[in-house]
């Protein structure tokens, strides 16, 4: 297939700079393949789904991951900006950084606010130990562990997508609005934007409905932003991501389908990792690993029946991934319709509801 079969036009004006609230207020496509579409909120959830049925979330929690800092070489100083990536060892990131095309291996890049250097925790310093063809450099901080950890934490940023960070400036409520309700495991350097639609009040009554929830955890990568370069798609090759599906997790979803059950994946990334996770028979075995399943039509799901995501940028593979689950023309009439309907697109906008096309 060509990157052209997967664009469209797509409004300006379409895309989300702020999410709603409350979370459960966004817009929620209903998308049946033969079906005619409906327009319904996150709030209605419940009464989409039945007993029986479990979403699958993705526990991952975003860190701080953008740094700006100032590189080091002799006595030349550049201002650099570096979006973290994907960790190595306990001092060691890969990250993406601008611009890219003055940095080589054995500069120095000093992290942080000059004027804070007193601190400890501003002294985040590193070196650039490797350097990609894919654009990606390789740090390796002074600090390890836990006290890099901290150090992140304290002089980071939250890494808003390019199409936000282009718009308008990050502040405070980016740290609440940026994160789901449920995150628990730190390490990625994206939101799964689909899961920042929930709240207690909306998993209390999902509770109520008799629909079930599992957790799994895959870390989201700045991948996840990178455009696809090739025209033939088959040529992209993703950024592999680090995930976990636990021995109990699994054999939960092996039982609950065994019951008749559907699994509606909450966000690409539950669904990519759940599919890494099952084998050609369906049965969805314990998995920590990284994972670059790369998702277009012709593929054959294995594990999910639904899927709850956001609207996705042209030409993505996100788009593709969806496209592979509902069908092609069903989600250009879906993204037709939301264009039309004024729905709100990318991380901080309505959401959709997919079923898997037969």
């Amino acid at each position: 297939m060509q990157l052209a079969d997967f664009d469209f036009d797509l409004p300006d004006d379409r895309v989300a700079l702020r999410p709603m609230s409350p979370r459960d207020a966004a817009r929620l496509l209903i998308v049946q393949p033969g079906a005619t579409l409906r327009d319904l909120a996150v709030r209605d959830l419940p009464g989409e789904l039945r007993a029986g049925d479990v979403l699958v979330l993705n526990d991952t929690k975003v860190i701080p991951a953008r740094l700006k800092g100032v590189r080091h070489r002799g006595e030349s100083r550049v201002a650099v900006e570096a979006t973290l990536h994907r960790r190595l060892s306990p001092c060691q990131w890969t990250a993406f950084m601008r611009p890219g095309k003055r940095l080589a291996g054995g500069d120095r890049v000093v992290f942080g606010e000059s004027s804070d250097r007193a601190c400890l925790l501003a002294a985040l310093d590193a070196t650039i130990t490797g350097k990609g063809d894919g654009g990606e450099v390789t740090l390796s901080f002074d600090l390890s562990g836990s006290a890099l950890d901290a150090a992140i934490a304290e002089r980071g940023s939250m890494p808003l997508p390019p199409y936000i960070a282009a718009k308008r400036a990050q502040d405070e409520q980016d740290r609440r609005d940026y994160q789901t309700v449920y995150a628990q495991e730190d390490g990625s350097v994206a939101a799964p934007t689909a899961g920042l639609h929930f709240t207690p009040e909306l998993f209390a009554r999902l509770g109520k409905a008799g629909v079930e929830t599992a957790f799994v955890t895959l870390h989201v990568g700045a991948g996840t932003f990178l455009p696809v370069k090739t025209e033939v798609v088959a040529e992209h090759r993703m950024h592999p991501e680090w995930g976990e599906v636990d021995a109990a997790t699994a054999e939960r979803l092996n039982a609950i389908r065994r019951a008749g059950g559907r699994i509606i994946c909450v966000g690409t990334t539950s669904l990519r990792l759940l599919e890494s996770a099952t084998g050609e028979d369906g049965v969805i075995a314990p998995f920590m690993d990284e994972t670059a399943i790369f998702i277009t039509p012709g593929y054959r799901f294995r594990a999910a029946d639904g899927l709850m995501t956001n609207f996705h940028l042209p030409k993505s593979t996100l788009f593709m991934l969806v496209s592979a689950f509902a069908g092609l023309e069903t989600m250009r009439a879906a993204y037709d319709h939301a264009i039309a309907e004024r729905y709100r697109f990318y991380s901080y906008g309505d959401a959709s509801l997919l079923w898997k096309q037969a």
